[in-house]
């Protein structure tokens, strides 16, 4: 066992799922860690049963704040699946829109992190400062910039108004030269590469063990997306691709998600041009007896829901699963073997469900002294970037 421990959680009680993960280090070097999650319980699906199944789909809005109409996506499928029914194919489409915007804004969030933890800092700013269009589509077509309340069982909530589209093309088309920008500040960066290639690897038969999903399984080489396998929504009526790279490091998760990017533009694009005119809702009178399951491919991953109905006006039973659920053990192969200045990054690449990194310290578990805090750590990650940004002369 070695002499120190590097203390990185509880997390923020807002998120889905607070963790902790104790780092044991030997000088430099990660040699083990220890993942522990559910430190924060809130009872989201015993709440459900107390809900009608309109609420229900406010209370699984919060869920996750980034990707906030993930979870309404997938419980409106399971939802649908339960009653059998077809949903309007305008909302199928208004669904699909809503989906890909938070993709984007999900993903730009993401990389600002992740330029911040490099140190990086014009890319955090850079990248959120792009991310603030697409919030401002959310505000014009839902009045928020968040917690859109778009979903609804059986249809959408709200319709969109055509006399935006030309106005949301425009958008969606000035961020793609902001995208390019991003790509070619990962891929042609020497120092970047050098702070990623071959940083906390997940072989595609890592990804397979640890049941990876989303970013962090495309990433290792494993062509898999929810949209594709089991189409949903209007994503069977669009052309698109799966992205995939196959180096499992961090910097082939910051490439799928940069690509991705341009994917999600495309389909919101092509709904825009497709969506046929029509109803929104069906307007659910009833809830018989039967259970449903909806699946989501949110920004991390696969979002899984499953309502068990007794024919009352709530869930008998609600079962939720969350992409980082799975993907944060990953980091038991990831980490280990790992730098300290290289395991914040490692940490953040499967962009976990859980805020407040800073609350971090170096522990010497012998005497008790905290050696290090949070910005002590994000200061030993920036400070190798700046070895390596004098290494390349950038």
């Amino acid at each position: 066992m070695a002499d120190k421990i590097i203390p990185i959680g509880p997390y923020h009680p807002l998120q889905e799922e607070p963790e902790f993960f104790r780092l044991h280090v030997d000088g430099e070097k990660v040699v083990d860690i220890d993942i522990e999650i559910g430190y924060n319980h809130r009872a989201i699906e015993k709440i459900s049963e107390s809900k009608s199944y309109d609420q229900v789909t406010f209370l699984v809005e919060r869920i996750c704040g980034i990707c906030s109409t993930s979870h309404p996506f997938a419980y409106t499928n399971a939802i649908d699946d339960l009653l059998g029914i077809e949903v309007p194919e305008r909302a199928l489409y208004i669904r699909t829109i809503i989906g890909e915007l938070e993709r984007i804004h999900s993903h730009l969030l993401w990389l600002g992190l992740a330029g911040h933890f490099l140190g990086y800092n014009t890319v955090w700013m850079w990248a959120w400062r792009y991310r603030e269009p697409v919030l401002d589509i959310f505000e014009r077509i839902s009045g928020n910039r968040n917690h859109y309340a778009m979903f609804k069982p059986g249809g959408a909530r709200r319709d969109l108004d055509e006399a935006d589209f030309p106005w949301i093309k425009k958008t969606l088309k000035s961020l793609i030269p902001k995208f390019d920008m991003f790509k070619g500040a990962v891929i042609d960066d020497p120092v970047i590469r050098a702070r990623t290639e071959g940083v906390g690897v997940l072989t595609k038969q890592d990804v397979y063990d640890y049941a990876c999903v989303g970013p962090t399984a495309r990433a290792s080489g494993f062509v898999m997306d929810v949209r594709k396998d089991d189409p949903y929504a209007a994503y069977d009526k669009v052309e698109w691709k799966v992205i995939t790279q196959q180096g499992g490091d961090v910097f082939a998760k910051a490439v799928v998600r940069i690509l991705e990017l341009y994917e999600s533009v495309n389909i919101i694009l092509q709904c825009l041009d497709k969506i046929p005119k029509g109803p929104i809702d069906i307007n659910i009178k009833d809830m018989p007896a039967g259970e449903g399951i909806g699946r989501h491919e949110a920004p991390r991953g696969e979002v899984f829901h499953y309502i068990m109905s007794d024919g009352g006006n709530s869930p008998a039973r609600h079962k939720v699963r969350a992409p980082s659920f799975v993907n944060i053990a990953s980091n038991k192969k990831a980490v280990i073997g790992e730098t300290i200045s290289d395991a914040t990054i490692i940490l953040a690449a499967v962009d976990p469900c859980y805020c407040c990194t800073e609350r971090m310290a170096v522990v010497d578990h012998k005497t008790g002294k905290k050696v290090f805090d949070g910005q002590d750590l994000v200061r030993l990650s920036q400070e190798k970037t700046e070895k390596l940004r004098r290494k390349y002369n950038r």
